[in-house]
């Protein structure tokens, strides 16, 4: 299983893409603004997107990524998600007022997209060949969000996505019992903004290594450090170089922390 990086960043500025991962050729993971650097018929060939919740920069690309391909499509995209986050798309972008109804356009027969509701613990078997399977993780955020954990139907390790979280305790434990692969973890402001992603429930370098602390011991993977809001992804880094290089106490002295690039294809 590959996964494409086309957007790892907490906002957009030059070579700056908001969240997006192509998995394998069929699969999306969140709509942001990423997506814009695949062709036509990269898109096209997209039949299922799994969003994290309905904030702008996991769903921007959405709607223009529809119109693009539609009239190259025979069937609906479908978009799975939790029912709040669906519930926010049809009544916010999908409104004829922001962006047409896809969902009754051409027809409500034959839409250009169709909308499945998802709950946090279900396992969904998606691609154009059933070929993926998509365990919905649970997130804290400031509107209803997920994680996801994704792997081949056939067998074979995860790979994990928190989504936009602060800390979360039951994501340890399915962390805990399944076979990861790599994790790719949000880590959207420095410490001096703590008190930030506090009240906008996401991690700072500190909570971050709180966080990894709850990996159990023996346990051992790759973790990517994505969404860094791209004025601070210099400090944001630096914090989590001098915490992992603390070889005492610090909770990320026994990690491989990577850095996540956009354009970079992770193997499984």
């Amino acid at each position: 299983m590959q996964v494409r990086v086309l957007g790892c960043s907490g906002a957009i500025a030059k070579d700056c893409r908001t969240t997006a991962f192509l998995i394998d050729d069929d699969l999306l993971v969140d709509a942001g603004t990423g997506v814009g650097d695949l062709t036509l018929d990269e898109m096209a060939g997209i039949d299922d997107v799994v969003l994290t919740h309905s904030h702008l920069d996991h769903i921007a690309a959405l709607p223009l990524m529809i119109d693009a391909v539609a009239s190259r499509r025979r069937q609906p995209l479908r978009v799975h998600a939790l029912a709040a986050t669906n519930q926010a798309l049809r009544a916010h972008v999908f409104n004829n007022v922001v962006w047409p109804d896809f969902a009754r356009i051409p027809s409500p027969e034959r839409p250009f997209v169709c909308f499945h509701d998802i709950d946090v613990g279900a396992v969904l078997t998606l691609g154009s060949r059933q070929s993926k399977m998509i365990e919905v993780l649970p997130a804290v955020h400031t509107v209803p969000a997920c994680g996801f954990a994704i792997r081949n139907a056939a067998g074979g390790p995860h790979w994990a996505f928190s989504g936009d979280t602060e800390r979360n305790p039951p994501f340890w434990d399915r962390m805990n019992a399944l076979d990861v692969g790599m994790l790719v973890i949000e880590t959207a402001f420095s410490d001096q903004e703590q008190a930030l992603a506090q009240r906008s429930l996401h991690l700072s370098p500190t909570t971050l290594a709180n966080e990894l602390a709850c990996i159990d011991p023996g346990r051992h993977y790759p973790i990517y450090i994505t969404h860094t809001k791209p004025a601070e992804t210099e400090e944001i880094m630096s914090q989590i170089e001098i915490l992992a290089s603390d070889r005492t106490t610090s909770p990320l002295r026994s990690r491989d922390i990577r850095w996540l690039r956009a354009a970079e294809i992770l193997t499984l």
